[in-house]
């Protein structure tokens, strides 16, 4: 890439790129000033007077008028060969302006977690790449602090988020709801409440819960309270879990039980079964979040194809 500094721009800016297109017009017409003119749709007089102008400007002469038809001088042939490098960089330029303004290229920071791997997120990016394939994503697995710290930073474009949040009041936020889910519990395969296909609350009074931190992931707050609702404090195990594979494996080591979001029945993990929740409403809403001011084409067809996809979802699950 050619440095700024070595770019004499006032320089350049004595020269009419029309005039240098008019140059490679008479070139491509075999250097006959008639043929050109009828392609330009231009008088042949005026289309001399502006080769003319441009010889001017360069200083050189571009022709050898005396022949018939004229010929490139020595100035001329290394002109073109130049000026045909620089238009087809021209050229590529407005083709990718046009394109980078239609969100067709460009660079995509996406901050992705258990929240949404496990659900629509495959489709999304199926969906996304296979219309906007030369935009390239880059995929971030990140807690949730440091997933909002990165977009007020503006390092990430967007993310995902349990809503209610506690980010939710930050006005340089915007959050928008695009799924919600219920929660199933998990238990280890030879559990006696495997037989069950949904079990009450109630049921799991003696049971050791394991629990992701309420620090990392606050929204399970929820799930204690409605434990207490339904008449018990649950057990809680004295691990320090945050990633779903990691409470999956402990559920699996029958260390204890675990109430997920649904879409965690998308991994089959040896050991564990899933069951349905008997009459508790637990469920949580997603939302996509991202800075309020940021105008990236890109991001916004992203989350056109997310509102798309979540709609294809509801309309499969009520068919």
């Amino acid at each position: 890439m050619i440095a700024r500094s070595a770019i004499n721009f006032r320089h350049l800016s004595k020269f009419e790129l029309r005039q240098i297109c008019y140059f490679m017009e008479i070139v491509d017409a075999e250097h006959s000033f008639s043929e050109a003119s009828k392609r330009l749709n231009i008088e042949q007089p005026a289309l001399s007077q502006r080769i003319k102008s441009l010889e001017t400007v360069l200083g050189v002469k571009l022709f050898n008028r005396r022949r018939r038809p004229p010929e490139l001088t020595e100035a001329g042939k290394v002109f073109l060969q130049q000026a045909q490098l620089g238009l087809t960089y021209i050229d590529r330029a407005i083709t990718q302006a046009q394109r980078a303004s239609r969100g067709e290229i460009g660079h995509l920071a996406v901050g992705i977690g258990s929240i949404i791997a496990n659900g629509i997120l495959p489709d999304v990016l199926r969906q996304f790449t296979k219309h906007f394939p030369d935009v390239e994503l880059e995929l971030r697995e990140l807690t949730v602090e440091q997933e909002i710290q990165q977009l007020r930073e503006h390092r990430l474009d967007m993310g995902f988020e349990s809503i209610p949040s506690p980010y939710e009041q930050d006005t340089s936020l915007s959050f928008e709801p695009i799924i919600q889910e219920p929660f199933v519990i998990a238990l280890p395969q030879t559990h006696p409440l495997a037989t069950q296909t949904q079990i009450p609350l109630t049921a799991l009074e003696n049971e050791p819960f394991i629990l992701p931190s309420l620090d990392v992931m606050p929204f399970y707050k929820k799930v204690l309270t409605l434990c207490e609702q339904a008449g018990f404090q649950p057990k809680i195990q004295n691990v320090q879990a945050t990633w779903t594979m990691t409470i999956l494996s402990l559920v699996a080591s029958e260390l204890g039980v675990a109430i997920l979001p649904s879409n965690i029945q998308n991994l089959q993990r040896q050991g564990v079964v899933y069951r349905a929740i008997q009459n508790a409403n637990l469920t949580r809403q997603i939302a996509v979040v991202w800075q309020r001011d940021n105008s990236s084409t890109a991001l916004h067809n992203f989350l056109k194809v997310i509102k798309d996809v979540t709609q294809q979802s509801e309309f499969r699950s009520h068919s």
